[in-house]
């Protein structure tokens, strides 16, 4: 028996939270135009450094609907990670290293990935009982030329703040986007609107002043953009301003007014490591490349490698202000890799 669309929603919204997921909207893939100037905007002004993928096949990341011309739907599904700590009260220790919540644990885009997949099986079982239709799907997280956030506002799960992430009344600023393309035509949700209205606390966190106007970011300022993406040495004027963060940064995220309606995530998998909630820079600046990748197996860490790495926790070093790991440092002043030396030498300086 075939039952009405709307019945068939409510039905899909219940397996995605039944799935593990905390929200299911739905939108056009047609309903983001705004974002293929916002986009070439951004890339014209070199805004993007060194992610030249930002500007790799623009007519699909600023149009949606020509990345998929027979998707008819767009699932945008959120999934909370939010932490049960302050991610800030590790700047009181600066012989710690400083780990954006979201990679203390287990990568996010193998989890999401297994829900999206399971809840498109469902979504095709059931829509060829339920609704006599035959359709199609394709699922992504994060890593194809999707403008997830854009989409998640139009679905309305959320509005993109000033920060330029998504913000949620529900979830505050912890969450993941995963999205569901599909030929079949399914209710929309209404479009969230802006609530950041006059506060700027997201803008006044940044350490590197990375926002060149609210809703506007340079992430060649970013601190996530420079211990993530950005290859070889950071110029030596933000170096001091990266403070003891290893590995992305979440100042502005945590910041946000709206995170006090947010809730620590349920999902066992992101939950923080004990080793990776405060861990010592000690542990960490002398890893090789196998010490490196036995300990962050399953982690989104391991994609940087371990040269930017310790990179990265080097600066942190050298921005401790503790003498005592000055010898850690010196140690590494001739490493292999030119920019793990280079940096070993600045904070060697710096401690100095």
């Amino acid at each position: 028996m075939l039952i009405p669309m709307d019945a068939f929603k409510e039905k899909l919204l219940a397996e995605a939270c039944e799935v593990g997921f905390s929200a299911l909207k739905i939108c056009r893939p047609w309903d983001v135009p705004e974002v293929a100037e916002r986009l070439k905007t951004f890339v014209d002004a070199g805004y993007h450094g060194q992610m030249a993928w930002m500007g790799d096949r623009m007519h699909w990341r600023g149009a949606p609907d020509q990345l998929w011309p027979e998707a008819r739907s767009v699932i945008m599904l959120a999934e909370n990670y939010g932490p049960d700590f302050d991610p800030r009260d590790i700047f009181a220790h600066p012989e710690k290293g400083a780990v954006s919540v979201y990679a203390q644990n287990r990568d996010y885009h193998d989890v999401a990935k297994k829900r999206l997949k399971r809840l498109g099986r469902w979504l095709i079982e059931r829509a060829s009982k339920d609704l006599d239709q035959d359709i199609q799907i394709k699922v992504f997280v994060d890593t194809a030329p999707v403008p997830e956030k854009a989409l998640g506002q139009a679905a309305g799960l959320g509005w993109q703040g000033k920060h330029t992430n998504l913000v949620s009344r529900e979830l505050g600023s912890w969450f993941f986007l995963g999205s569901i393309f599909t030929t079949l035509e399914l209710p929309v949700d209404e479009a969230e609107v802006d609530h950041c209205g006059r506060c700027r606390a997201c803008l006044d966190a940044c350490p590197t002043d990375a926002f060149v106007a609210p809703y506007k970011m340079d992430a060649r300022r970013c601190i996530s953009y420079l211990t993530i993406e950005h290859k070889g040495p950071v110029d030596e004027d933000l170096r001091a301003k990266l403070g003891n963060h290893i590995y992305g940064c979440d100042d502005c995220l945590a910041a946000c007014p709206w995170n006090k309606f947010a809730q620590a995530a349920s999902e066992v998998k992101y939950h923080a490591r004990p080793d990776l909630k405060a861990p010592d820079l000690v542990e960490l600046v002398g890893l090789d490349d196998t010490a490196f990748r036995a300990k962050f197996s399953g982690s989104p860490i391991k994609r940087i490698g371990r040269d930017r790495f310790v990179r990265n926790v080097l600066y942190a070093i050298g921005n401790s202000g503790r003498a005592d790991l000055s010898p850690h440092a010196q140690a590494l002043c001739k490493d292999s890799d030119a920019t793990v030396a280079d940096a070993a030498r600045w904070a060697v300086g710096r401690l100095m």
